[in-house]
């Protein structure tokens, strides 16, 4: 036994030699049964038996050999069936798991005489208008203010519209024309409408032009108060360009980028739409079996984009490096898309600029995330000397009690690991048994509720 071959723990010759030729998906379970691994292949005889060579292996993918026990197999008809490969519901270890279960939000005009602008998740049943997808439900809410503000577009449901007595407070800030109440000619939101639609469909430049001309009309009507406003407007829409376009007012495409140092890994996406740039999103998956960029980002983008989160699919999908089988991954986004999608990683004029962004985005965001990561362990580090243990800690679990003179007593429970806040595993709990203004039963009942339940 070398250094760099994995100890197996169970008879797998006979296993290889029944292996198919086949495309599908591959599974490795330790010796209670757990999903160590899920992984696709091209070919399940090549790929697996890969995996019991007597050399050549990761250190990290020995120690995966090494925990594996069985090896189960299922063969599909097509590489596109594998792409997602249950790895959702079973989260093995070892794999690149992507924690992103909420799709992406959009902005919604409804159907209605005076339509409503708002933030929409989820399946598109309502009938209306939708733009998007947003990066966030932030990015979201504030292209909805920049509405607001530009075109004085509502936002309040429909219960609230119809129920209006006087005008709200966005009417008295000007940032909604009071529809609900006031005279407003249809014909006149509707235009306003128009123009919103014109700065979400990215024609900010014909929509900087009418500004322009209906500000100049105004002018030489004498209408200064109106000019004003509109100069006012020209200024907002100015700002919201600079701040919003990637230099182009065409072409719409998802750009993901992937940085990689040693143990971190951090994949960034850019979400562009006729030229505008919505915003970004960063990850930073784990690299458990030391993969390579182009195959951690295949195995992210798989998950991204058919891991059951409804995401809208552009026509182009551009990554900072080639990925593996792309080809397969290509054809599956057309499938899904019912259009053509390309993949690449290639690009001329602005989408070199695209890629070139994300490249530098990516790795400063890499760098940033590293230097946070190492600050968390000098933490530890200075921990474990003020507490004189012999060990650097590896995860703290904190308790704090809080009350308001004694009533409604509330414990939380904060959680950090090596990486730093764990916040899945945070916990609050409403306090039941102890006395008023007890802090420490309280204690001792959210700990033991903690533990109790934990164990």
């Amino acid at each position: 036994m070398t250094a760099d071959s994995p100890e197996q723990s169970f008879e797998y010759e006979s296993m290889l030699r029944s292996l198919p030729t086949k495309c599908g998906v591959y599974r490795m379970l330790d010796a209670d049964g757990k999903v160590l691994y899920v992984g696709k292949a091209r070919n399940l005889k090549a790929r697996v038996s890969s995996y019991f060579r007597s050399g050549g292996l990761a250190s990290k993918t020995i120690a995966l050999m090494n925990k594996t026990c069985d090896v189960q197999i299922t063969a599909l008809q097509s590489e596109v069936e594998a792409l997602i490969p249950f790895i959702k519901s079973e989260r093995p270890p070892y794999n690149v798991i992507l924690r992103d279960d909420k799709s992406y939000p959009f902005i919604l005009f409804s159907d209605h005489d005076y339509p409503r602008i708002s933030l929409h998740r989820g399946a598109k049943r309502h009938k209306g208008q939708y733009f998007g997808p947003f990066p966030s439900a932030k990015a979201t809410r504030d292209t909805i203010q920049i509405l607001q503000k530009l075109f004085r577009l509502r936002t309040c449901d429909d219960t609230f519209f119809k129920n209006r007595t006087r005008p709200c407070l966005q009417y008295q800030i000007d940032r909604c024309s009071g529809s609900c109440v006031m005279d407003v000619d249809k014909q006149e939101y509707q235009a306003d409408l128009r123009l919103a639609e014109m700065f979400l469909r990215g024609k900010s430049e014909d929509l900087l032009n009418e500004f322009k001309q209906a500000m100049n009309d105004a002018s030489a009507e004498l209408e200064f108060e109106r000019a004003a406003k509109l100069r006012d407007q020209i200024k907002d829409l100015v700002r919201v360009q600079q701040s919003q376009y990637v230099e182009t007012s065409t072409g719409s495409a998802d750009v993901f980028g992937i940085a990689s140092d040693g143990r971190y890994v951090c994949v960034q996406g850019m979400f562009i739409r006729d030229g505008r740039l919505l915003g970004h999103r960063t990850w930073y998956p784990r690299n458990e079996l030391s993969q390579e960029d182009s195959e951690l980002l295949a195995a992210f983008l798989a998950q991204y984009y058919f891991g059951g989160v409804i995401r809208d699919l552009p026509r182009e999908v551009l990554t900072s490096v080639p990925i593996n089988d792309e080809e397969t991954l290509q054809q599956a986004l057309t499938d899904k898309a019912q259009h053509r999608v390309v993949l690449s990683s290639h690009g001329i004029t602005q989408r070199a600029r695209w890629l070139k962004l994300i490249r530098e985005n990516s790795e400063l965001a890499l760098s940033t995330y590293m230097a946070k990561r190492k600050n968390v362990f000098e933490r530890y580090a200075e921990l474990q000397d003020v507490l004189e243990l012999e060990e650097v800690p590896q995860r703290m679990e904190c308790f704090d009690i809080s009350h308001s003179q004694g009533e409604a007593t509330v414990a939380s429970c904060v959680v950090f690991d090596s990486e730093g806040p764990v916040s899945s595993d945070y916990r609050r709990f409403n306090i039941r048994t102890s006395v008023a203004g007890d802090d420490y039963a309280a204690m001792a009942e959210a700990v033991e509720r903690h533990y109790t339940t934990s164990c």
